[in-house]
């Protein structure tokens, strides 16, 4: 009498996951990146050490994290294809690669802010906010009229730029479809996108010396040329925002017998709030801290000027460049108040992103029941 006996049960996903790791297995474990990551630094910096003992060169920090890193790629790369096989070596390769270029991306944003911050905040006091550079010369003062006029610039140029930049998106996709209008302006918002401002200074400044005469100066010049370089990014922000709402929304709409222009409005503007408020304020970041233009247009002032109409208006990156170029003495009072105001800027831009992600979260369609 012969005994069959049943074959074993398949290991269930949750016994695979607790077996232990073994690189026979083909699969390296979950340790082994930051160990070969540990060992190939701590094997260039040794070479590097070596080198710098023998007097030859300098331990360079940048060189051995960058040699580091190209150790670490040929040798994460060359294990997991014995081990993986080639496809997961690739992988690995790939994700190498794309780490490696984040941490090279970060480097100089990390230390733009860091050496912002060590020297303005130096700077940084309670008559730095509470003072104009009237009748000051050498220490004190501070840039309450700049930040007052970048704000009173800057508003006014979204005020222009906002409307006439949702205004021209809305109409390139929802009313212009192949039509030979659409298409020249699309080629002149892609012209106007790679502008330098100093241009747009020269057109805005060219525009009011026709009415007003040469030399003239006052903050809105200023709002006009920065509202040049705002448009074109607000309408591309714009566009494919509206692009990416789905047209089956819109024919929803159309089906209830809702007219399109009241679609746009109810329908494909709400749905697409989030990214449109994200490239608004993205537009504000790129030209609230343009000098060119303004130093054309606005030009510097020491005192409050809270009229956009009349008079030189001051702005927080012309202050900077002021303070920087023309250093009277003691030297390190207008050094100081170059780094705080270029803090100060950094701390705006920061300040109206967070506030574009808020809007962008309370505007943004819900999408629960």
């Amino acid at each position: 009498m012969s005994v069959t006996t049943a074959p074993a049960p398949p290991a269930t996903p949750a016994q695979q996951d607790s077996a232990p790791l073994r690189l026979t297995n083909g699969r390296l474990p979950r340790w082994a990146p930051w160990v070969i990551l540990g060992v190939s630094a701590a094997a260039v910096a040794l070479l590097f050490g070596v080198v710098a003992l023998a007097g030859e060169a300098e331990f360079n920090v940048a060189g051995w994290a960058i040699v580091s890193a190209l150790v670490y790629l040929a040798l994460i790369t060359t294990i997991s294809t014995v081990v993986e096989g080639h496809r997961k070596g690739v992988d690995r390769l790939v994700t190498g690669i794309v780490t490696v270029a984040f941490l090279i991306a970060m480097v100089p944003l990390v230390s733009v802010a860091i050496t912002v911050v060590t020297n303005g905040i130096a700077g940084i006091s309670a008559e730095f906010f509470t003072h104009s550079m009237r009748n000051v010369v050498g220490e004190g003062g501070g840039a309450l009229h700049a930040i007052v006029g970048t704000l009173l610039i800057t508003l006014a140029a979204a005020a222009i730029s906002i409307p006439i930049g949702l205004f021209t998106a809305i109409y390139l996709i929802e009313y212009g479809a192949g039509k030979r209008l659409a298409r020249g302006i699309t080629f002149l918002v892609d012209v106007m996108t790679g502008i330098p401002s100093i241009v747009a200074g020269l057109f805005a400044f060219a525009l009011f010396a026709l009415f007003f005469g040469p030399g003239v100066r006052m903050g809105i010049m200023g709002s006009v040329a920065l509202s040049v370089l705002m448009i074109p990014v607000v309408v591309r922000s714009t566009e494919e925002m509206l692009r990416l709402v789905p047209n089956e929304l819109r024919e929803a709409a159309y089906a209830l017998g809702v007219p399109k222009w009241l679609t746009i409005v109810k329908v494909v503007l709400p749905t697409s709030i989030a990214g449109i408020t994200t490239g608004i304020m993205l537009s504000i970041s790129r030209v609230i801290g343009e000098t060119a233009p303004l130093l054309i247009t606005a030009g510097m002032a020491t005192s409050m000027n809270y009229n956009l109409f009349e008079g030189r208006m001051a702005s927080l990156p012309v202050f900077v460049y002021t303070q920087y170029m023309n250093q009277g003495i003691p030297g390190w009072a207008y050094l100081d108040r170059a780094w705080a105001g270029a803090l100060v800027l950094i701390v705006i831009v920061m300040v109206l992103n967070l506030l574009a992600r808020v809007i962008a979260r309370i505007f943004a369609p819900k999408m629960g029941r």
